[in-house]
């Protein structure tokens, strides 16, 4: 089985994923993440979505066992055309979703909708180089603060090979 990378780990550890959590992630990919939540979930549950129908079709292998036990949900879409019915969320989080510091505006409204008060949303970014850190996180905390959320926490964590940056974030009132 293939080592989860250190970056999914931190995030899923950071998420601190609650038994009856209903948590959101943006750009699943195979489903690593998901793996590690579904078993500390009882009643909870976790709706993955990804763009890639070859994402979505390898989380759904990788996932079969939670699936089955209605501990998972995949939806194969783009994040702001995903049909998520009234779904609403305690935590959302993304790992190297590159929209949320490039150009985030359509994606966090619907983030925005879908949390519940007190929800929270977590960015983790992992570039190919350290020298990209500063920018990812200026670029992502304007656009988070533009979009009317609150920055709790930006960390830059010790990752292989690279170090990830982390952005935790609640919606203004």
């Amino acid at each position: 089985m293939k080592q989860v990378a250190d970056r999914i780990r931190w995030t899923v550890d950071l998420l601190e994923a609650a038994p009856s959590d209903l948590i959101l992630e943006i750009g699943c990919g195979t489903g690593a993440a998901v793996s590690l939540i579904c078993g500390r979930l009882r009643d909870g549950m976790v709706t993955a979505v990804d763009q890639s129908k070859k994402m979505i079709l390898a989380a759904r292998k990788k996932n079969a066992e939670h699936e089955s036990a209605g501990k998972v949900r995949f939806v194969a879409a783009k994040f702001h055309e995903a049909d998520l019915g009234e779904s609403r969320f305690h935590k959302v989080f993304a790992i190297n979703v590159n929209v949320f510091w490039q150009n985030p505006a359509r994606e966090l409204h619907p983030i925005r909708e879908r949390l519940l008060p007190g929800g929270t949303l977590y960015l983790v970014n992992q570039p190919p180089a350290l020298g990209k850190i500063r920018v990812i996180e200026e670029r992502t905390t304007h656009h988070l603060t533009a979009a009317g959320f609150d920055i709790r926490q930006i960390v830059v964590g010790e990752q292989k090979p690279v170090p990830a940056l982390r952005v935790i974030a609640r919606c203004l009132p």
